[in-house]
This record gives C-alpha cells, structure tokens and sequence, in this order.
C-alpha cells in the first residue's frame, strides 16, 4: 500500500517543498530589493535633477539658484531617504504586531505607490518638492521592509535553514543595488529625460510583491504565539514544509509558546534596562553599529574617484560601478550557501578581518598611487575585494541577529532598536564622509579599518553561536551567559493567548 501512495505523493510534497522559496521571492522583491534598488537609482540622474531643480527655481523666481543651494538642496534630497527609513524603522514594530508580518509587507507598498506617483509627475508639475517627499517616503518604505522581511523569514524557516533563509535580505538588498545601477544607465532611464521614470521605476517591484504575497502564508509564530490560531499555524507550517515530521517543530512551537506565556511584552527603551537581555542588546547595538562604520559606503562613494585614477574612461565608469554591486550580490550569494557550514561568527570573523586586511593595503595603494604607475589597479582591486569581504559576512549575519538573538516577546521592539541605529548611522556616515575625505586625505579609511578590528574581536569573544539552534535552546544560552551559573526558572502558566509581542 505504501508504494502505491508514495508517486502521487511525491509531486505534491515537491510543490510543497517550492512554498518557502515562493515567499523569499515574493518578500525580497518588494522588501530589501526596494532598499538596496532605491540606494542606488539616485545616483544616475544627480546632475539631471539638480538641473531640474534650477530650472524651476528660474521659472519661479526669475532668478537661477545660488551656487551654494543647488549641492544643498541635492544634499537634501538624498539625506531625506535615510530620515524616511528612520521613521519606518519606528513603525515597522508596530505595524507588525497588529497587521502581522506579512500583511505589513503588503500594506508598506502604499508608501512606495504614493512615492512613484510623486517622481513621475514632478517634472510635469515643476516640483522639486514632490521629489523631496518622493524620497522621504521610498525611506519609510525601505525602513519597514528592512526591519520586517528578516523577521517574516526567519520566523517562517525551518531551524537547519533560518541562517540561510534569513540572510537573502542581503541578496535581494545587493541584487536591488545592482538592479538599480543597470536601470540607471545612459542607454536606459539615465538620460536627461527619462529620469522621471527611472525614479518612478520602484512601482514594478512593488506590484510584483503585491500580486504573489497575498497567496503565501503567513509567520507560524505569530499565528501561534500572537494570534493563538493553532489550526492556521499547522495550516501554514505544512504549506511550508510539506506534511511530514513536523511534530518535532510544533513541540518547539508550543515550548517557545509556553516561554511567552504569563510575561509582558517589551518595549524598545526597556530592552536597555532587562539584565536578561544584556548580552542580545550590547551585540546588536555593537554589530549593528560597526556594519554602518565599517567603510563599506564609503568605499562605494569613493569607488568612481579610484575608477578614474586607474585610467578607466569616464564613459566607462558607470560599467565599473555596477561590477561593484555585482561583487556584493555575489558574496551574498555565497554567504548564504556556506552560512549553515561555517556558522554566524566565523563569517563575521573571517568578513571584518579580511575587510581590515584590503583596507589596509587600499590605504597605502593610496599613499603611493604617485609614485607607482600600477598602484591606481592595485586600489581598484582593493574596492573590489574590500565589497567582496563585506558581501561574505557582516552583511548578512548582521542582519539576523534580532530574529536570532530575541524571542518572540522581544524581537519587534530589537528590530526597532536596530533599525533606527541602522538608518541614524547611514545618515551621519553621508554627512560626515565628505569631512573625513577632506581632512584625513589618504588615510581617511584607518578610523574605518579601527571599527573593523573592534567588530571582529568582539565577535570572537562574546557573540554565541547560533546555527542549527531552536529559538528555545538560543534564548537558554543566553541565560546562562548572562546569569553565569543560575539556570532558567520555571515557565510562569498564563492565558491561553496572549498578544506576546504588543508594545
């Protein structure tokens, strides 16, 4: 009897099976893929724009802007993105706990439709302005989906694979960096006139994400553990998994469900004062601080500058600019493969290391680019690498930290925490760049190769591993590193359902 039930079987678990990659798919196309792609767009038609914005100013006033206010107003529309991902970052805990994880996704998109509509007809209707708040609302969008994507995929993947599966924010945020550097091309919607478009191209994503989402499930634990809906959690675990061996994980379920029971939920500022979680907040606030400082965005600032010292025509540049993202997309590619290998702490380890090594040689490719007619290759090699080390390991672990390190009751509020140090960091990284290049000259990334060797050794010494652990057997870790030698209390019974993770 079993062979005759085993064929028809096998397509369906197969189809089964496909479930999990569908929802990567259809989170990242409209969740980090709208962040690394909006990044990167705004690049291409800078001096487009800022004609634009002179011109307007002319027909306005009779009178062409200052030279000092059109790179500030520039400043301004770029520095808006990371204001918008700051302010997302702080509604993305909320909006998950009462929409849910997927549905929150499916609800951001308004931010980018109402952002596309803006950049497409700004130009029509002579507005700068349209595209400042244009800016401002791609950010909000960027800032939800950044902090909800990673939360929706590791809370939805299976233990041996949350690594993996949590780490293709990163991919989608490289490919969408990558993405937004070919669309931004001369040939294609960087020209003078097509810039409007270009802009207003984050709407395909967008619609993408909201014709395929709806038709996946959603987080298990949060049907479990927030909503109590047993039945929609078994329902959504075996759409993910398949049917079978799936009481091992409802047992974990049920155990985590236990552990929320009977305890209130965090907010972001008391996550700071809980003994219990002195370990989880001093990682993600010092990983999460040396991902921002480490030099990465830097590197990509300075790379067209290293580009032209190295000879390459200036028609050329924007074709080695995207071999920049490509380096990173392919680093993500492979750090997610070999993540459930080597472990979390070896990648970020072996990334910040590497990254102090080829930051180290670029700064004196840099010092003697004058004097040696093949340093300018030897730097441009160094951008390449320097990218390829970043893409390896701090990229992506880093960003799994707070689905890793908190539980249900907690993470929410950790993803708060860590993406408005995210955003706060990227907006001061840009505003100060300018300076340290201008005041540091050559050796303007040793404070950056600093955060690189302080990011590494504390990795080593006080990050835990957590590959192949249930969230359970994580967080009981963690009590024992942060109480040394007193074990974890007794759960406290409580209702059945509580809404663990309400702020």
């Amino acid at each position: 009897m079993e062979d005759e039930h085993e064929p028809p079987l096998q397509p369906r678990t197969q189809f089964q099976g496909r479930v999990l990659l569908l929802t990567i798919c259809a989170a990242g196309i409209g969740g980090t893929f709208q962040f690394g792609y909006n990044l990167s767009i705004i690049n291409a038609p800078t001096s487009h724009i800022q004609e634009f914005t002179n011109e307007t100013w002319r027909m306005r006033t009779g009178w062409p802007l200052p030279d000092q206010l059109v790179p500030l107003l520039w400043s301004l529309i770029v520095s808006l993105y990371p204001v918008g991902g700051l302010l997302g970052a702080l509604l993305a805990g909320p909006m998950a706990i009462t929409l849910g994880r997927k549905k929150s996704l499916l609800v951001n998109n308004i931010f980018v439709v109402a952002a596309a509509t803006l950049f497409g007809f700004s130009r029509r209707a002579g507005s700068f302005e349209m595209i400042m708040l244009g800016r401002l609302l791609v950010g909000v969008s960027a800032g939800v989906s950044m902090n909800v994507q990673p939360m929706y995929l590791g809370e939805s993947a299976p233990k041996e694979l949350r690594g993996a599966v949590a780490m293709t924010s990163a991919i989608f945020t490289a490919l969408g960096i990558v993405m937004g550097q070919v669309v931004g091309l001369r040939e294609l919607l960087g020209g003078p006139q097509a810039w409007p478009l270009l802009l207003a191209s984050c709407l395909v994503p967008g619609v993408l994400q909201l014709a395929s989402l709806p038709l996946l499930p959603e987080s298990p634990r949060y049907l479990l553990i927030d909503c109590g809906d047993s039945e929609a959690c078994l329902a959504a675990l075996q759409r993910l998994r398949g049917p079978a061996d799936l009481a091992e994980e409802l047992a974990e379920l049920e155990r985590e469900r236990a552990a929320c029971q009977g305890r209130r939920a965090r907010r972001p500022w008391e996550l700071f004062r809980d003994r219990a979680l002195r370990r989880q907040v001093a990682s993600l606030v010092v990983l999460g601080g040396v991902m921002e400082l480490c030099g990465n965005d830097a590197v990509y600032a300075y790379a067209s500058a290293v580009f032209s010292q190295a000879r390459i025509p200036p028609e050329k540049v924007q074709y080695a600019s995207i071999g920049t993202g490509g380096c990173e997309l392919l680093a993500a590619l492979l750090s997610c493969v070999v993540v459930e290998r080597v472990g979390r702490r070896m990648l970020l380890m072996g990334g910040y290391g590497l990254m102090t090594c080829w930051g180290s040689v670029f700064t004196a490719a840099l010092c003697l680019q004058s004097s040696l007619p093949w340093m300018p290759y030897l730097a441009m090699s160094c951008v390449f690498a320097f990218i390829l080390s970043f893409g390896i390991g701090p990229a992506g672990v880093t960003g799994i930290l707070a689905t890793e390190l908190f539980d249900q009751m907690t993470r929410p509020a950790a993803y708060m925490v860590c993406g408005a140090l995210m955003w706060t960091m990227l907006f001061l990284v840009g505003l100060g760049f300018p300076f340290i290049m201008e005041g540091l000259s050559h050796f303007l990334y040793v404070p950056f190769l600093c955060v690189c060797v302080c990011g590494a050794v504390y990795t080593g010494f006080f990050l835990p591993e957590t590959r192949g652990k249930s969230f359970v057997d994580i967080s009981e870790e963690l009590h024992r590193l942060n109480f040394p030698g007193v074990e974890p209390g007794p759960h406290v019974d409580g209702p059945e359902v509580i809404r663990s993770t309400e702020l």
